[in-house]
């Protein structure tokens, strides 16, 4: 009997150059072949030398950009708020269009200032790029920069699997479906699905159960994010959760997980794959 062919699976490092462990962890899985995308933070000072890691995986890694508005970067580039706050701010319509159309700007500017090229992808740091009042001006931007139905691929972030929880419904209710809809009306490409979500908690064999269950419960072009790095820093909240992750993803574990979904990191997400 014939095998099935294996199904794509965009294997996702959110938060490149967010700092050197982050992005040393993206670049060694990246050559292994165990992430097929990252999500650059280009408002990080470290994105300008950073950049030289991946520049050997071109046309082989999906190489994208992390729009951020609620890091201390997003703060500090004068733009940014709490997560709490951007949430609040989308629910009530509150965004100031030409501001976030300007704060777009500046991010894909910085993006392509290193890379020399379009992003291949646009997702968004705790997926503020679906939210109301910055998906609207994101979308149209990109039709604008890149021409419509053009340039980069959207991650949807609505959730997939019977694990995402409280939080996955937080997330999926934050503008999927009109993310969603809207790729379809401007006939532009989306990944169909997200998966990836839990609390970082537990040890790296708590975070390889959690992986198997997202693998077989990925449909075919589906992204699965991650968030490995080499170093677990103190200041940050979820260092402990990078290093299980790292770990994982560049154990013999990962690809004996990969192997009984019939799953493979793959780059974004073609036509038959795309978001309806």
């Amino acid at each position: 009997m014939q095998q099935p062919k294996p199904k794509p699976v965009i294997v996702c490092a959110d938060d490149f150059a967010f700092n050197q462990g982050v992005s040393l962890a993206v670049a060694q899985l990246a050559r292994l072949g165990r992430v097929s995308a990252t999500s650059v933070m280009v408002l990080s000072p470290r994105w300008p030398g950073d950049a030289a890691m991946l520049r050997d995986l071109r046309g082989q890694l999906d190489v994208g950009l992390h729009l951020d508005w609620t890091s201390p970067l997003a703060v500090e580039a004068g733009h940014g708020l709490s997560l709490g706050r951007a949430m609040l701010r989308s629910l009530m319509h509150g965004f100031d269009r030409r501001q976030v159309t300007l704060a777009i700007d500046r991010q894909l500017d910085a993006f392509e200032a290193q890379w020399h090229a379009p992003p291949e992808h646009v997702d968004g740091h705790q997926h503020v790029h679906q939210f109301a009042g910055i998906r609207e001006p994101l979308l149209e931007l990109l039709d604008r920069r890149y021409g419509a139905g053009e340039g980069p691929y959207l991650r949807v972030s609505r959730p997939v699997g019977h694990d995402a929880g409280v939080k996955g419904w937080v997330i999926g209710a934050m503008g999927s479906a009109a993310v969603a809809n809207a790729l379809e009306a401007r006939g532009r490409r989306g990944s169909p699905a997200l998966t990836g979500l839990y609390d970082f908690s537990g040890s790296t064999a708590d975070y390889a159960a959690r992986a198997a269950a997202w693998l077989q419960a990925a449909p075919a072009g589906a992204v699965l994010m991650c968030h490995p790095s080499t170093q677990a820093l103190p200041a940050d909240p979820i260092g402990r959760a990078r290093l299980c992750e790292f770990e994982f993803w560049r154990s013999d574990r990962a690809t004996e997980l990969l192997a009984q979904a019939n799953a493979v990191p793959a780059r974004g997400p073609g036509p038959s794959h795309a978001v309806r």
